[in-house]
């Protein structure tokens, strides 16, 4: 007993199985990799379209495919083996990073329009959200094979902060790469950064299946992730929560030409800008693994949201780009509390069998809003302009929190215990 009660309480101890630092290497690279590649492509795109609704694109191209077929995906996940999942998703970011890099190329392109240049680029990026509605719910399937389940919530800690550390580096070594290289070569070293998941994951082994159709049709298996998200509120409503703020609070798709209209930074400040938030969520991350949140885990939930809106107000009206840092810091400060707490709710709700299911359902609320958030900022920045569109959507992330608030008392009375 007194053994258990030491591993909930020492930070590191998800750390101590060899497996799930594999795993986190695999979870650093993928987001390094993706984070740098759009900030790239967001900046290449940009600069052949001087467009802000271009940007919206690049997110729209990529939340087709993976709403789409983010069901039948989990479905999937379930079904086989996930490590094997993962590696063919690996070998398929390779490819498509590989014509991305050709593509911005301009000796390989010269011979080409530059709006059949940006439609090509918005295809492999429609690719690419492809194999993401299958990495999300393999991916979040892992972790749960790896660490007993009474370190979920740890492992959940450590797994966000490998992220956010990606969501760091990737788009701050994009800006910084641009500037020094250029986006042809910086566009390389996202190739290569999808080396070492391949390498992990031979170092892991693969995973038993606990998925039992129990006489189930295909129909019913494809929509059991929905129903039980349905049925089970507190996962509900931190989905949902979570998704309308990224869909009308986010801001960071618009960093391009806030850098270049706005604020005057050019591509190292715009670099900066990008990793702003993931900055704040790391620093979040690091707290939460030694002090866990522990009491009313809802109610600091809804609070974070709320002034994840507030800093978003801030960053639209503001033309200082040290204030904009400060507001982008602060905002990804907020939304590391967020992330925790809705994986947390996910990994310890969720049954074994369902786990890919679920994560797909997950990736249509969350992931995918970071996509329609992008285009519905670029269609809001071309329809009443730049600021005011995302200032607006700071407003409304503020109004969805409240509603929340109001109508979920199973958020506020949220309890994480395992």
């Amino acid at each position: 007993m007194d053994n258990t009660v030491s591993k909930k309480n020492d930070p590191y101890a998800s750390l101590r199985f060899p497996e799930f630092n594999y795993y986190l290497v695999i979870r650093f690279a993928f987001v390094f990799a993706l984070a740098m590649q759009f900030a790239i492509i967001e900046w290449k795109v940009y600069e052949i379209s001087k467009d802000p609704f271009s940007l919206g694109l690049i997110g729209l191209s990529e939340v087709i495919p993976a709403v789409l077929l983010a069901p039948f995906a989990g479905h999937m996940v379930d079904k086989r083996e996930k490590r094997g999942i993962l590696l063919q998703c690996v070998i398929a970011y390779l490819f498509i990073s590989t014509g991305l890099f050709i593509l911005t190329w301009d000796q390989a392109v010269a011979g080409i329009s530059k709006h059949w240049v940006l439609n090509l680029i918005y295809l492999l990026v429609f690719l690419g959200g492809i194999v993401r509605a299958f990495t999300s719910p393999a991916t979040f399937t892992l972790l749960s094979l790896l660490v007993p389940r009474d370190l979920y919530a740890n492992a959940s800690t450590w797994s966000s902060s490998a992220w956010q550390i990606g969501g760091v580096l990737g788009p701050a070594l994009g800006g910084l790469f641009i500037h020094w290289i250029g986006v042809h070569w910086a566009m390389l070293l996202v190739v290569l950064m999808f080396l070492p998941p391949l390498y992990s994951l031979l170092h892991i082994k693969p995973k038993p299946i606990y998925y039992q159709s129990k006489g189930e049709s295909f129909m019913d298996g494809l929509t059991k992730g929905m129903r039980f998200v349905w049925k089970t509120k507190v996962v509900l409503n931190a989905m949902a929560l979570d998704m309308f703020a990224v869909l009308f609070g986010g801001a960071v798709a618009m960093l391009p030409a806030f850098a270049k209209d706005v604020l005057h930074a050019g591509s190292l400040g715009y670099g900066l800008l990008r990793s702003a938030p993931a900055v704040g969520a790391l620093i979040t991350m690091f707290i939460l693994a030694h002090r866990p949140l522990a009491n009313k885990p809802g109610v600091k939930l809804l609070a974070a949201v709320f002034g994840f809106g507030l800093t978003i107000i801030i960053f639209g009206l503001s033309t200082s780009f040290y204030l904009s840092i400060l507001a982008l810091l602060i905002s990804g400060s907020l939304d590391g509390i967020s992330v925790i707490i809705r994986q947390t709710i996910l990994q310890l709700k969720t049954p074994d069998e369902m786990r890919g299911r679920v994560a797909a359902v997950s990736s249509m609320f969350i992931g995918s809003s970071n996509e329609l958030g992008a285009f519905e900022s670029g269609f809001m920045a071309r329809a009443i302009g730049l600021v005011p569109s995302v200032v607006l959507g700071g407003c409304v992330t503020l109004g969805v929190v409240v509603t929340t608030y109001v109508i979920s008392p199973a958020m506020r009375k949220l309890d994480l215990k395992a």
